[in-house]
């Protein structure tokens, strides 16, 4: 009986790692970083799968060895060593973290280490329970300042914007939607309103928290018109499950239209430049 356990345990492994062994799960990379991150995510996974795969062998291994061992039979050494098993171990998964850092450290770096280039278009992304919004400047090219104490949802405004007093805030355009132009960098800086978020839209490999307190910049460019799912990843209250916008990948001349028919009342068009 034991040894068909330990033959079990084999299949059962080798079950559990063929399916990570293809990259049709993974849905097409739609951002210039996003086969960076493909990439390190197959390294990860052939690495990690290559220790699962051994551990599993191993405890395969002395299953079988001890199989035919009497009820009562004690152990006297146990193979190896203990202490030669933990020593093995420790060594082993610390070369495997340290080769991944040094191979796929680009992929980190490309996403927040490198700052987005100096033209690149910059949009205030804000989750609160249970919504995201997301802020363009204006004509001007200039946010208006926050007041927290004047966000009011009931009046739609939502990031606590005074244009009564504050020219920069007369123009800012206010959606629910992300809408982006192809091919050019995007700046998204990111705040919450309440509690911890996340911002994940896997086509663009992106996942970065929102964190209370912090303003957070992460850049992309996405190469790829079309329109994509962004969700929240963290459990962030009751209504998390419906916490969901979309990212709206446009041509320039589309993303334009776009912006033009946001434009509050009054504003002046903006220049088709930006």
């Amino acid at each position: 009986m034991g040894r068909w356990f330990a033959v079990l345990i084999v299949a059962i492994a080798i079950g559990s790692v063929l399916p990570i062994t293809r990259h049709s799960w993974l849905p097409p990379a739609i951002s210039t970083h996003g086969h960076l991150i493909d990439e390190q995510l197959f390294d990860t996974m052939i690495g990690t799968g290559l220790l699962f795969m051994a551990a599993q062998f191993m405890l395969a291994g002395f299953v079988w060895r001890f199989s035919g061992s009497q009820p009562n039979a004690r152990t006297t050494r146990f193979p190896g060593g203990a202490r030669t098993m933990v020593i093995a171990a420790f060594v082993i998964v610390g070369v495997e973290i340290l080769a991944l850092s040094a191979l796929d450290q680009n992929a980190w770096a490309t996403v927040y280490f490198r700052s987005a280039a100096p033209d690149a278009m910059k949009i205030e992304a804000q989750a609160g329970q249970f919504a995201f919004y997301f802020r363009y400047p204006g004509a001007d090219g200039k946010f208006g300042a926050r007041h927290p104490e004047k966000i009011d949802e009931a009046d739609q405004n939502f990031f606590g914007l005074d244009p009564a007093v504050d020219p920069d805030a007369k123009d800012d355009i206010v959606s629910g939607e992300l809408a982006v132009p192809v091919d050019r960098e995007v700046q998204l800086l990111m705040h919450a309103k309440d509690v911890g978020h996340s911002f994940y839209v896997r086509e663009l490999r992106i996942q970065q928290d929102f964190v209370p307190g912090l303003d957070l910049p992460v850049h992309f460019t996405a190469t790829k018109t079309g329109k994509y799912e962004i969700v929240c990843t963290q459990l962030c209250g009751l209504g998390h499950y419906k916490m969901r916008a979309y990212l709206h990948v446009l041509p320039q001349a589309d993303f334009d239209k776009w912006l033009q028919q946001r434009l509050p009342a009054g504003s002046t068009a903006i220049a088709k430049e930006r």
